[in-house]
């Protein structure tokens, strides 16, 4: 293997934090960095190697710091930059990188920017502004956000609901904002903006971080003349128009040769309704716009409506036939990333595992699956316990903008009756889901915040089972599952930069691949070959592994059914329900 093509990010684990949710270090039932500092060890006991810090950026919060007022100061509601340093330095002397959440898109309407822009200041050009149109020209509904007659630009529709243009009284136009209407959108065709946004990320640099997350990156160059969308889509085109935009290769490439270039960085860029490989890989290839991986929403996409309540049947084959795309179709031109949860994802143990009577052993089962494939993996707060999703029992409970918006206007449109009639689906897709607090302990409120104090999000119901202190205690629970999967795949050059094959694509039961070195690695002579074995299911399935290794002599390296390595021989065997099996041979 050429030595030249290791990366320190790709051979990394990277955990998520939260930090809002994560843990709480002044007792006000906030997440912060205090608390995230005084977990330093805990996360160096878990062996990841980098964690992604969401924002912490001063913010009036519209939707959970992604609408940025000071990209240069730390908010309160976190502490300070005294605290945020103390994290950074807690986690590099513990060999954890620390990677930041950077939004490029939009920024908070409270930002200086937009307030001088609306006055028509030295940034009055910095966003999306436009005249309105005659409302009785239009097919589109008129909103009464704006003057009498008066129709936003075009027909799109924000992400969080409710029209994508707001009318500004000040300026008396209309601004774009693909979220919130709190969250504006910058528009990067005016290179004052760039070069604004590139000084930021140079900011954090020079105060030591080691990569960024970019948030929705894709969405950073608008179609020319805002066109309408497709009445019949439910965004009217937001999703299908804007992502991928014309100038957005060039944006993404001139960032890299401006900030990122020279140095060890790892960069990550959301795409936002990404599912095109040939796509992807002009953000990640070696001739491309310079990024580390992206970010893609093909696999998350399974199982879902168009509506956020909406459900739908998906077969173990779908989700094969996407992991299948993106292994095989990056292949040579660019790097993975590998996720299931996140802040903006339901917990996967109920999405895609058994969250009832097999939560632990599905939830190792789909953690093997993300440890064992060709790029890197994310672990997100919490997945390391097998948190699954908590059940809200009324809309008073959700947090978030876009679940909250959502329901509250099809209420209004008479599209539901109500929260009840819809309550399973949006338990089910919720960003909320995966956003209640970390569970550390057994006693009050979990160990996240102060026994007192009131969590700023319901705690999960199972907390007093499922959390940190029973588990570390338990060498066979989830946590010291990942652990083992975590230090096998920092042993093994297979599991990183080995060839994946899958030997099972039509199989409803049974995932049966391997992953192959070309050549043998020279770093501690690694085992050159892998074969691993995932019943993705309740039922037992019989396993026949792939003629070129059956009968070969291997090391039955990880089990979730067995908490010790062992010799043996790879042949045919009946799978447990969920079983897990990774072996590695010479």
């Amino acid at each position: 293997m050429d030595e030249a093509a290791r990366s320190w990010w790709k051979e990394a684990t990277v955990y998520q934090v939260y930090p809002r949710s994560f843990a709480d270090g002044d007792g006000d039932g906030v997440g912060d960095l205090a608390g995230l500092a005084d977990r330093a060890d805990y996360l160096a006991d878990l062996g990841v190697d980098a964690v992604w810090l969401n924002p912490v950026y001063a913010s009036p919060m519209a939707d959970n710091g992604y609408d940025v007022a000071d990209y240069r100061a730390v908010d309160d509601t976190f502490g300070s930059m005294a605290d945020w340093r103390a994290v950074r330095d807690a986690l590099h002397e513990r060999d954890i990188r620390l990677v930041m959440d950077f939004v490029p898109n939009h920024t908070s309407d409270e930002h200086e920017w937009f307030q001088t822009s609306r006055r028509r200041g030295a940034t009055a050009d910095w966003y999306h502004w436009a005249d309105g149109v005659d409302a009785d020209t239009v097919a589109y509904d008129a909103t009464d956000e704006g003057p009498d007659g008066e129709a936003p630009p075009n027909n799109w529709r924000s992400f969080f609901g409710g029209p994508a243009w707001a009318y500004d009284d000040e300026r008396e136009q209309w601004y774009l904002h693909l979220f919130d209407p709190k969250q504006p959108d910058l528009d990067w065709s005016v290179p004052a903006v760039r070069e604004a946004m590139y000084d930021q990320l140079r900011y954090w640099l020079d105060e030591g971080i080691d990569g960024f997350r970019l948030d929705v990156v894709n969405l950073l160059s608008k179609p020319d003349g805002y066109p309408n969308g497709d009445p019949d889509d439910p965004f009217n085109g937001a999703l299908r128009l804007v992502p991928n935009g014309p100038r957005i290769h060039e944006y993404v490439a001139e960032m890299h040769d401006a900030v990122f270039a020279g140095r060890d960085l790892l960069t990550v860029g959301e795409c936002i309704g990404e599912t095109g490989v040939d796509e992807a890989a002009r953000y990640v290839r070696p001739d491309g716009d310079g990024l580390a991986m992206i970010f893609h929403f093909d696999h998350v996409g399974i199982g879902r409506g168009e509506e956020l309540w909406e459900r739908e049947e998906w077969a173990l084959t779908d989700l094969k036939a996407v992991f299948d795309r993106w292994q095989t179709g990056l292949e040579g031109r660019g790097w993975n990333s590998l996720y299931f949860n996140n802040h903006d994802q339901p917990r996967v143990v109920s999405r895609f595992g058994d969250d009832e009577e097999y939560r632990r052993e599905s939830a190792t089962c789909i953690a093997t699956l993300l440890h064992t494939l060709r790029g890197t993996p994310y672990v997100y707060q919490g997945e390391e316990l097998g948190m699954t999703n908590p059940t809200f029992e009324s809309l008073a409970e959700f947090r978030d903008v876009e679940t909250v918006r959502t329901v509250r206007e099809a209420i209004e449109a008479g599209d539901i009756d109500s929260f009840e009639a819809v309550q399973e689906g949006v338990n089910a897709h919720s960003r909320d889901t995966s956003r209640t607090p970390m569970q550390w302990t057994s006693g009050p409120n979990a160990g996240f915040t102060a026994p007192d104090a009131e969590p700023w999000i319901r705690l999960h119901e199972d907390h007093r089972t499922v959390n940190v202190e029973t588990q570390r205690t338990d060498t066979t629970s989830v946590w010291h599952y990942y652990r083992r999967l975590i230090d096998l795949r920092e042993a093994h050059d297979v599991l990183v930069y080995g060839d994946y094959e899958n030997h099972t694509p039509d199989d409803e039961q049974v995932w049966a691949y391997t992953r192959t070195l070309s050549e043998t690695a020279s770093r501690d002579a690694a085992h050159g070959r892998a074969f691993v074995a995932l019943n993705w299911s309740g039922e037992a399935a019989r396993v026949d592994p792939p003629s070129a290794f059956a009968g070969t002599e291997a090391t039955l390296a990880l089990c979730n059914y067995s908490e010790s390595p062992s010799p043996a021989t790879v042949t045919a065997y009946e799978a447990r329900p969920w079983e897990a099996r990774v072996y590695v041979m010479e």
